[in-house]
């Protein structure tokens, strides 16, 4: 997977693929990490007004960019930085439709 990929295929537990939209990507420097953050495509239909579940995961890209491995967030002082940084981006958003 690279920064800037708009889907990916994530395989779950049960070996089933499911097609992602990748909301965004970021590097944090203060855990060496790369971080995506995304929500499984037709997974629970919802409108306009309503949440979507939003997943998150640490990654490490292959040397092709082509893929690369998804790895579990280990901390909960990951969790809040990836918290702060879906808001920051979350806030943008709402700007950019003013």
């Amino acid at each position: 997977m690279e920064h800037g990929q708009e889907t990916m295929t994530v395989v779950d537990e049960h070996g089933e693929e499911h097609v992602c939209e990748v909301i965004f990507t970021f590097d944090s420097e203060d855990f060496g990490k790369s971080y995506v953050l995304y929500h499984i495509l037709g997974e629970d239909e919802v409108g306009d007004d309503e949440e979507i579940e939003i997943h998150a995961s640490a990654f490490i890209p292959s040397e092709d960019n082509e893929d690369g491995e998804l790895l579990p967030i280990e901390t909960d002082e990951e969790w809040d930085m990836i918290e702060e940084m879906l808001n920051t981006f979350l806030a943008e958003e709402d700007e950019d439709e003013e």
